[in-house]
């Protein structure tokens, strides 16, 4: 009996013939004796060839058609680039003329002699004098052209007379670079220290979160200030978030201390202190008619109030700021026990750190800033700049170091060097966080950065002679002279600049002095790196962060340079642009959940919302139009942005890789800055 044909076998192997991929195996492992044939199949089947070409085909039009979307992509933002900077081109035009600063001028000689050499070199070049540059003994000999005689001369007064005081420059700016960074790494260190031994502050007692056993006289006194000018985008938010702090209310005050010149924000600021005064919130609004020192005054004249007396302890929070209900009992039970502390400083976190571009590299800066400096600094020498907001001070240290002072525009700064002086101690919570929001725009940024590096050097001259003075040991007072300010506050902002936008474009015009790779690319980029550990997150945008760090070089020179030797904008105290994005939503709720037992004792605060609503209506309607928002153009950020690029192709053309792309991007990088491409976009 003949055995049934096994059609599943037969199947395998004609797949097997058409495929030709596979080995059919004529042995087995049981048999070594057997001989191992290989088969394949000569011929491929048609249909298959024709459908692996029409696949292939399909691939190839796959691929055209995603190319052609990039070049689409890319072409359609090229000309959105154009169109937005020739548009803020005219409107510059049109707009009033401003006088030209100093600094500026500077910069456009700069350009203008860049140019100029540039097109000599381009001229040598095509000549072929790079590989046999002209000597003046052999172009006066010989009968050559006037252009080769001057390029000769030039050669060698570059060589003898530019060249060494360039490179002695070059290398005290490397020195301060390597300085700058030591103290970098030795900051970082600090505080994987300080993260590997768990180590924070402690505090001698914690409030219990049971109502029910709430015993009042066991909470200090404590006075809340939100100084405010014409804040009409969060003014509800920070009074709601002050307002319902988990503390007994008759053992808190909260000073709302509006220095508004808008009558339309007064009056809404007005109707929200009333709103909670009927809550049953002890709150109190304060107006100056004069406005004299800015927000040190307005702290000060607050201070100045018979009642304050009855106070212990004040803290303070700037309008944008939303501290958590449970502030007040994170950060006063670490007073107890310590009479000798003067200050409790907490960190502040972001609700529009994601915003855009600028708020991603400010948080990357200020995540470094409270991580590491503020971390390691209060931990191990007990002193750090106080930051203005989002604090508690004890009374008793700002009466006896001289309260708030009007001398300068970082009036927190004074403070906290007055007080270190007098011998108080500051500690610092990196775990309680306060909500604040972040400048979106780079005007708004820009104005920040010049009053936070001018004010600091207006310090260091007024109070020098004072830290020599005082009676603190020599290693604080060497730590408050040649870290706290020379280091961190002058000799940073100042080999920024010089090193990155002055020396490295003159080094591609004057070879003979050298700027090493390793200060352009590798040192800047582990710092960088350092930088952006504490926001880890942040990670890819380390490029961008390094360049945008250079081009805020500029600002931050200018006003150290400003305050430095007193010129007048030094003084110029202007309120950083809050747009209300703090989360509405949370304060909202925080907020209703305050308002039910009040609510249920009394309808007054519902009768009050409600008979208030016409007025509050009506001055809403009633704003006064202010200027209208637009983005616009930054001259010396323009100005900059030519020289590096020029810059860029002298070193083109000797070849210098590392040294073209980091002024290629840098460049390129100032460009964006000085069209206002960066940030907050206003059509």
């Amino acid at each position: 009996m003949s055995r049934p044909p096994n059609h599943e076998f037969q199947e395998w192997w004609n797949k097997q013939r058409a495929s030709g991929n596979e080995d059919l195996l004529s042995s087995s492992s049981e048999n070594p004796s057997f001989l191992t044939v290989e088969i394949r199949s000569p011929t491929v089947d048609k249909k298959e060839r024709t459908r692996s070409a029409r696949q292939l085909s399909w691939i190839y039009l796959l691929k055209f058609q995603q190319i052609a979307n990039s070049i689409a992509f890319l072409t359609n933002g090229f000309i959105s680039i154009v169109r937005t900077a020739n548009r803020r081109i005219v409107t510059s035009n049109s707009a009033p003329h401003r006088s030209d600063s100093k600094l500026y001028r500077v910069i456009k000689v700069f350009l203008t002699v860049s140019v100029i050499l540039l097109v000599f070199e381009l001229v040598a070049y095509f000549r072929g004098w790079h590989f046999s540059p002209p000597t003046v003994e052999s172009a006066s000999a010989e009968v050559v052209d006037l252009v080769e005689y001057v390029y000769a001369n030039w050669l060698d007064i570059r060589a003898n007379y530019l060249a060494p005081p360039l490179q002695s420059l070059t290398n005290m700016c490397i020195v301060l670079f390597l300085i700058q960074s030591v103290d970098r790494v030795v900051l970082v260190l600090g505080c994987f220290w300080i993260k590997f031994r768990r180590l924070k502050p402690l505090a001698e007692i914690e409030y219990s979160a049971d109502v029910d056993n709430l015993n009042a006289e066991d909470y200090p006194m404590v006075l809340l200030q939100i100084p405010m000018c014409n804040e009409r985008e969060v003014y509800q938010q920070s009074i709601a978030a002050v307002c319902v702090q988990d503390w007994p209310k008759e053992r808190m005050l909260v000073q709302i201390l509006d220095d508004s010149d808008d009558l339309g924000v007064q009056g809404l600021i007005k109707a929200e202190v009333q709103k909670w005064q009927h809550k049953g919130v002890h709150i109190v609004y304060r107006h100056r008619l004069i406005r004299t020192g800015y927000k040190a005054g307005n702290l000060k004249s607050a201070m100045s109030c018979d009642y304050v007396k009855d106070y212990e302890f004040v803290a303070i929070f700037d309008a944008d700021f939303q501290p958590a209900p449970d502030f007040l009992k994170k950060t006063v039970p670490y007073f107890k026990g310590h009479d000798d502390i003067a200050l409790v400083q907490t960190r502040w976190s972001f609700v529009n750190k994601d915003g855009n571009l600028l708020t991603r590299l400010q948080n990357i800066n200020l995540a470094f800033h409270f991580e590491v400096e503020q971390q390691v600094n209060g931990w191990f020498i007990n002193f750090f700049g106080f930051n203005g907001t989002a604090g508690v001070w004890r009374i008793k240290a700002l009466e006896e170091c001289g309260g708030w002072l009007e001398r300068t525009t970082v009036e927190d700064m004074d403070i906290a060097v007055r007080a270190h002086l007098c011998g108080w101690k500051f500690i610092y919570l990196n775990d309680v966080k306060c909500l604040c929001e972040l400048p979106e725009s780079y005007e708004a940024y820009k104005k920040q950065q010049h009053r936070w590096h001018s004010g600091p050097m207006q310090l260091f001259r007024l109070c020098f002679s004072d830290i020599l003075r005082s009676k603190v040991s020599w290693f604080k007072k060497a730590n408050l002279i040649f870290l706290f300010f020379l280091l961190r506050k002058l000799i940073l902002p100042f080999y920024s600049f010089t090193l990155f936008c002055i020396i490295l474009p003159l080094t591609m015009f004057l070879p003979e002095a050298q700027l090493p790779a390793w200060v352009v690319c590798y040192v800047p980029g582990l710092m960088s790196i350092l930088n952006i550990l504490p926001a880890p997150q942040s990670f890819p945008f380390i490029v961008p962060y390094l360049l945008f760090e250079n081009t805020m070089s500029v600002t931050k020179f200018n006003a150290m340079i400003s305050g430095l030797f007193q010129l007048g904008s030094s003084y110029e105290w202007i309120v950083t642009k809050k747009l209300g994005r703090s989360s509405e939503a949370d304060l909202v709720s925080m907020v209703e959940n305050e308002s039910e037992p009040l609510v249920e004792k009394s309808t007054v605060s519902r009768s009050s919302s409600e008979s208030g609503l016409a007025e509050l209506t009506k001055l809403e309607m009633t704003k006064k139009k202010g200027k209208r928002k637009r983005n616009r153009l930054y001259r010396k950020e323009l100005a900059l942005a030519l020289i590096l690029l020029t810059a860029s192709v002298r070193s083109l053309l000797s070849a210098q890789g590392i040294h073209f792309y980091f002024l290629l991007f840098q460049g390129f990088t100032f460009l964006v800055v000085g069209l206002d491409l960066i940030g907050e976009q206003v059509s």
